[in-house]
């Protein structure tokens, strides 16, 4: 690992350490009980198998949200239809749990799979508008997500609606269609595995293959990569289907493992979520779990904080946003990277020097 990727992981670490000393001072003065309340917030999600299962069952979604994403932003294509891939898939999925019927090894892999294909056609539509049109991919795709939502709902209203359920909902996704549980006493499921072999892919495509190469070289530098022969449209339209498929894919997992019903007429935001996973992830895959977990272990550890004392779960929102600040902030250690990079420059320049 060379010093600069090292570097990166420090001004991470200290991100994340300096939001959460905000986040404990700003706790200390509102609440009558303060060490109680950053007692819950840190060792909370510990206290049992079921509580610490909410993190890892939050964590999921975020990882496929997360990967998709790191794809699409390492084409510097800023599209934000991961949410809307996700609610799309989970759309898709539960479509084809009630209207496929398949036996229950191949059900929901083909649910999975209708829903990642549903998941890449939509966040193919603002790369289409980006080349044909220069439209901006941040504006259409922000767009475009609560046409999904409202694409949703109406299905959900005409298609596949319980009229028996209390609420909007569908009817129940059949068993052959479901996820099956992988730890008692919780609801993790096989998505989880999902999501770590998406992660292991992601990874392999972004930093060994050739393609995954051209969409990092040509999000660093577009100009450069059309001078070097790399075809731009490519770039742009293999990053986005592949992020929305894998978008989508977490919308179908996320429903068969999590619910017994498509009920989803609100947007869950695991696509906005995304955005946070990437960021600390460094647009790097195989970090994406890392930074999924610690975001669904800071909002359990919250929402049981607020439960049990008298502090909001809101502070979860002021260490996101003082992290996130951090990370992209360039002067932040910026004069320490210098010198790392001199140093780094010096010790090649010698080692030629010597040859």
């Amino acid at each position: 690992m060379s010093k600069t990727s090292k570097l990166n992981i420090l001004r991470t670490a200290l991100s994340i350490i300096i939001a959460l000393a905000i986040s404990f001072i700003i706790i200390y003065f509102i609440s009558e009980e303060p060490f109680r309340a950053i007692n819950k917030m840190i060792l909370g999600p510990l206290r049992s198998r079921r509580i610490f299962g909410n993190v890892i069952e939050l964590m999921i979604p975020l990882i496929f949200t997360g990967v998709g994403v790191c794809i699409m932003f390492s084409a510097s294509q800023f599209n934000l239809g991961a949410e809307g891939s996700f609610h799309i898939g989970g759309l898709v999925g539960a479509m084809a749990a009630l209207w496929i019927p398949l036996p229950s090894f191949i059900h929901p892999l083909v649910a999975i799979l209708l829903g990642g294909i549903a998941g890449a056609i939509f966040t193919f539509i603002p790369a289409l508008l980006k080349i044909k049109t220069s439209s901006s991919e941040l504006v259409s795709s922000l767009m475009l997500n609560y046409i999904a939502l409202s694409f949703g709902n109406y299905i959900l209203s005409y298609f596949l609606k319980d009229p028996k359920a209390g609420a909007p909902a569908s009817y129940l996704i059949p068993n052959t269609a479901r996820l099956s549980i992988l730890i008692n006493d919780t609801s993790i499921h096989t998505g989880l595995i999902i999501a770590i072999l998406v992660t292991i892919f992601g990874y392999i495509f972004l930093y060994k293959s050739k393609t995954g190469y051209e969409i990092r070289v040509a999000g660093q530098n577009e100009q450069f990569a059309r001078y070097s022969g790399i075809n731009i449209v490519k770039v742009i339209l293999i990053s986005q289907l592949l992020g929305g498929f894998i978008a989508g894919i977490g919308g179908s997992v996320q429903l068969l493992g999590m619910y017994r019903r498509f009920s989803w007429i609100v947007l869950l935001g695991y696509g906005w979520d995304a955005v946070i996973v990437t960021t600390l992830a460094k647009k790097n895959p195989l970090y994406v779990p890392i930074s999924a977990f610690f975001l669904a272990y800071i909002r359990i550890g919250a929402d049981i904080m607020s439960r049990t004392t008298d502090v909001s779960p809101e502070i979860v929102s002021i260490t996101q946003g003082v992290i996130i600040i951090l990370i992209v902030a360039e002067q932040f250690l910026s004069k320490y990277r210098h010198k790392i990079i001199t140093k780094e420059a010096k010790s090649l320049l010698d080692t030629e020097g010597v040859e």
